[in-house]
């Protein structure tokens, strides 16, 4: 659900078990197993070996020596959806990376944290290297800013309030995202990694956030053309928003 519609969603203990299962199935090349999935859950196995066989039966997931993996139904559920946010990008995060080889990643929101669904990494020796199919933190990723900057005012109170312990006593943050709101771009200078500067912006769907674009590298680099970078990657968002928009 795109972070403008979601204020007031509440997270369901089966639902996020079962999410949890399918991206760690998703993650892990050659399975997770029972106990895997209960370390991992903090949750008994006798609690998790009926979700996982319901799966199993349902096609979503396959066992195959006490391993589970994505099972087919994951496939023909994504073929009978419509072309996808990452399919639109594609091309512009292309583009982007030609001009500036510098690493390109698409970021996507999962709940209260985002995930980089795609990324065009430098050919440079000494580059940023994007953790794909990875839950995030919102803040204070370039990419984060921007979902938060255009989420429901409920959804980013309940965020700063709920994972950073400043936020009720400092407004410097949402004043950081009002701008970044009004920019259309947001930045982070080695917030996240030291000498790691990146630069975000927002990709829109029939009005709403659903991804951004991003572009990370060595501070080094980026510091004398942020400006520039920042001018391209919203460029890049807004053809993607508007491929988006006439699919």
């Amino acid at each position: 659900m795109p972070l403008a519609e979601s204020g007031a969603a509440k997270a369901h203990r089966t639902v996020s078990r079962i999410t949890t299962i399918l991206e760690l199935a998703a993650s892990r090349r050659s399975g997770v197993r029972l106990s895997e999935l209960a370390t991992e859950l903090d949750a008994p196995r006798s609690s998790l070996h009926g979700l996982v066989k319901g799966l199993v039966a349902d096609g979503y997931l396959r066992e195959q020596g006490g391993a589970y993996t994505i099972g087919p139904a994951i496939s023909a559920l994504l073929a009978a959806a419509p072309p996808t946010v990452a399919e639109a990008a594609r091309a512009a995060m292309e583009e982007l990376h030609r001009q500036f080889n510098e690493t390109v990643m698409l970021a996507s929101p999962v709940g209260s944290s985002l995930v980089y669904t795609d990324a065009i990494e430098s050919t440079q020796p000494i580059r940023y290297s994007a953790p794909l199919r990875v839950r995030r933190p919102l803040h204070p990723t370039s990419s984060g800013k921007c979902l938060l900057a255009f989420a429901t005012e409920r959804f980013r109170e309940n965020y700063l309030t709920g994972h950073l312990a400043d936020a009720p006593r400092d407004d410097t943050i949402r004043h950081e995202l009002d701008e970044v709101a009004q920019a259309g771009v947001a930045v982070n200078r080695g917030e996240t990694l030291p000498d790691i500067t990146g630069v975000g912006a927002p990709i829109f769907d029939k009005g709403r956030v659903v991804a951004a674009i991003a572009l990370a590298g060595p501070t080094s680099r980026l510091g004398d053309v942020v400006t520039d970078i920042a001018e391209a990657t919203k460029a890049a968002a807004h053809e993607v928003s508007e491929r988006l928009a006439g699919r």
